[in-house]
């Protein structure tokens, strides 16, 4: 039978090694008397040591019964653990951490962060839908259900990897996370022009610029925006290259003649300088420093704060109330093409039906309601 049980006694009579008896000891088989106190189980790569003949007598024979049975991995007596999700979690982020951006990094780092604290060293093969159902229903009171959605997400391709990796032979059953995203606010077009023109009045060119392209190219985000070099703004064919994308693709987005009128006033620089840049070194900022994610938001809160207006965000106050202002104009799928969405379901969520639209839907039942029909009685 594959493996057994050894000792590195020997006799201390004859000096023999002693021998598995298969039944109750590792003992002399010139001297019976002669037993061991110490025990060593060898099989496979598995090599373990126990204190009493029935403790590795039974460890053995669990062995020999998960091979039998087909589920044996020598990799889960190994004392590196290299089957505990802790250990392999941080290869997997170790993987992610030079494929995508910084920013989604974070986020795959602080939702695995979660898992580990749930789950620790635990063997990869032992969590199953029940201990992944588990995890949500901990966390879905205290995170939203997007926050949710993207951390299944992000289980699903770690336990994906580790499929490809030959780890585990199939990913686990899933729970189904339903996502309730909340609309941001907008403004009409007169708003967010008196928003810009605060700003033109207390920030600098540059911020002013960058909100008011927010403004008018609604397919770039801020994130995207703050991350173009100088090089990425093409005046001779008009075009601005996001080469950080949220897809990670590199996004072409034309752009008009009178913002490379404006962008060429700011001056030359080298080609590899990032074009939102503080142009001064003051508060632990550096001279030619980037502008943070928020430098925009930052900006746009003061302005909205001076004249008066509440409950606004960067992102609702650009790009959202910029395309629901196209309505007027054009076809949702023109506008569409416009944001530069990749699916209808992330379109159908940011764009909405303006309240004109579904007014004259209003005024058109109602005038079909106007239509008096008289029923004749007649006498029975």
């Amino acid at each position: 039978m594959k493996g057994g049980i050894y000792t590195d006694q020997k006799c201390s009579v004859c000096g023999h090694n002693l021998k598995d008896d298969g039944k109750k000891a590792v003992r002399c088989p010139l001297h019976p008397q002669q037993v061991a106190t110490s025990f060593r189980v060898h099989f496979d790569r598995v090599k373990r040591r126990f204190k009493s003949y029935p403790e590795a007598q039974r460890f053995l024979t669990g062995l020999r019964y998960k091979t039998d049975e087909d589920t044996f991995d020598a990799r889960e007596y190994s004392s590196k653990k290299p089957l505990s999700f802790a250990n392999l979690a941080s290869s997997w982020l170790t993987v992610k951490e030079d494929t995508v951006k910084k920013s989604s990094y974070n986020n795959l780092h602080n939702y695995m962060m979660k898992a580990i604290d749930a789950w620790g060293h635990r063997n990869i093969k032992e969590i199953g839908f029940a201990d992944i159902e588990d995890f949500f229903i901990l966390h879905r009171k205290k995170l939203s259900s997007k926050t949710l959605s993207n951390m299944r997400s992000a289980l699903h391709d770690f336990f994906n990897w580790l499929v490809k990796r030959e780890v585990i032979s199939k990913i686990p059953n899933f729970p189904v996370i339903k996502v309730q995203l909340a609309y941001r606010q907008i403004i009409g077009k007169e708003t967010q022009q008196a928003i810009l023109e605060e700003i033109y009045r207390i920030a600098p060119f540059k911020v002013w610029l960058g909100i008011k392209w927010l403004c008018t190219y609604i397919a770039i985000r801020p994130g995207e925006l703050v991350q173009i070099r100088e090089q990425d703004i093409d005046t001779e064919n008009r075009y601005i290259y996001i080469h950080h994308s949220k897809t990670g693709e590199t996004k072409p987005v034309p752009i008009l003649d009178e913002d490379i009128e404006l962008y060429k006033q700011t001056g030359p620089s080298f080609p590899r300088s990032y074009f939102f840049r503080h142009d001064t070194g003051k508060g632990g900022i550096s001279q030619g420093q980037e502008y943070g994610d928020k430098y925009f938001y930052k900006w746009w809160k003061k302005a909205c704060k001076n004249i008066e207006i509440e409950g606004v965000d960067l992102y609702g106050g650009t790009r959202h109330s910029s395309a629901v202002a196209l309505r007027k104009h054009f076809s949702p799928e023109q506008i569409k093409q416009g944001t530069m969405h990749q699916t209808n379901k992330a379109f159908e969520r940011y764009f909405r039906i303006g309240s004109d639209d579904i007014r004259s839907i209003y005024q058109q039942a109602s005038d079909s309601a106007k239509t008096v029909t008289h029923i004749q009685k007649t006498k029975i």
